[in-house]
């Protein structure tokens, strides 16, 4: 099981935000390249707006998106260790069933796949 670091500082999030990224029904993802080859994690964030809803909504679509990217990170290997993501999700992965978020999980790590491989 890969182990999820997470980022600390307002700096590494405004760093991050400042690059490359991708909108979906579900999330937007932002994401670069590390300065630091640290293998050993997978360097994500999972942030939710306020205006989602309550906590236990924001909670819970954090939980979906974690064991999507857990998921596709076991069985897969899609997920680069050597870049920094961070997912802001949004409202639809409440609503949704989890199988959607998934596949949706799984295709956009294959188009940032894509983008690597194209630099």
């Amino acid at each position: 099981m890969i182990k999820f670091k997470s980022l600390n500082r307002s700096k590494d999030f405004l760093k991050i935000l400042k690059k490359k990224k991708l909108n979906t029904k579900y999330y937007t993802i932002y994401f670069d390249k590390n300065s630091k080859n640290l293998n050993k994690y997978l360097n994500i964030s999972f942030v939710m707006k306020k205006k989602i809803g309550n906590a236990v909504t924001r909670n819970k679509i954090k939980r979906k998106l974690k064991y999507a990217v857990q998921k596709i990170a076991r069985e897969n290997k899609l997920i680069d260790l050597n870049y920094t993501y961070v997912i802001f999700g949004k409202n639809n992965v409440y609503k949704d069933k989890f199988e959607n978020v998934l596949n949706e999980v799984n295709e956009t790590f294959k188009k940032i796949k894509k983008i690597e491989n194209r630099l």
